[in-house]
């Protein structure tokens, strides 16, 4: 399978490029700046590779949550090469999300089965998800809950047995489940590409035009005194 992945939902950009059995990545900084980085690189990565955007079976990008502007930069250039590739005839473009990539790479680089994965949301606040990995004849998959958190890092509820992945601990130290065991981890393209195949078995890719960003935050421009005032009143039984 020739798949092209990347996710810029982070201060790091990911990239990776499946050509058959092989796998080639390239990481560099992420969030705003990936907005002027990432085209050339996927274009450098495709070239190694040996590869064109016709050759590919579909496009796979991290859809969040995450960064605002990296979401924005990630979505627009998924819909962009999807829409151009094979002389306007398109390429299927799969979402991934971002919170799922973060227990693949724990699981991948850590051996992590039972993840809590974690992303700083900034503004004081983590989004978090909890991923049990069901090992199956062949293979495996992840049981993923039906939505995901966005509370203060001191509100995040790790089961016991469970292990936080992800870049909030970094963010907030003590504050995230300080009793927890932590792994850094990141929704790489590497992970997208793990993650691709049976999500694409699934019927999970969609047209360019339904490649959209998940938010995960209702109001993107509210400020961090409006998120803490939201927080106080909820505290004292008020309405926010």
């Amino acid at each position: 399978m020739n798949l092209l992945a990347f996710d810029t939902s982070t201060d790091t950009l990911s990239i990776a490029v499946q050509h058959g059995d092989r796998v080639l990545e390239h990481s560099g900084p992420g969030a705003a700046q990936a907005s002027t980085t990432l085209l050339p690189a996927i274009r450098a990565l495709l070239r190694d590779a040996g590869l064109s955007l016709a050759d590919l079976q579909a496009l796979v990008f991290g859809r969040g949550p995450g960064s605002f502007t990296g979401l924005r930069t990630a979505c627009a250039v998924a819909q962009g090469l999807a829409f151009g590739a094979r002389a306007g005839q398109g390429l299927p473009v799969l979402p991934v999300d971002t919170l799922l990539a973060v227990a693949e790479q724990a699981r991948a680089q850590h051996g992590c089965t039972r993840v809590l994965a974690t992303l700083d949301a900034r503004m004081d606040e983590v989004y978090w998800a909890p991923f049990e990995w069901q090992s199956a004849e062949g293979g495996g998959r992840w049981q993923a809950p039906p939505d995901f958190s966005l509370t203060a890092p001191e509100a995040v509820a790790v089961p016991a047995g469970w292990t936080v992945a992800g870049n909030a601990r970094a963010a907030y130290g003590e504050r995230l489940a300080p009793a927890a065991p932590q792994v850094a981890a990141l929704p790489t393209g590497a992970a997208l590409l793990r993650l691709a195949p049976q999500l694409l078995a699934q019927g999970a890719a969609v047209p360019a035009e339904a490649a959209l960003p998940r938010y995960v935050r209702d109001k993107v421009a509210q400020t961090t005194a409006e998120r803490a005032a939201a927080r106080s009143a909820a505290q004292a039984g008020g309405t926010p």
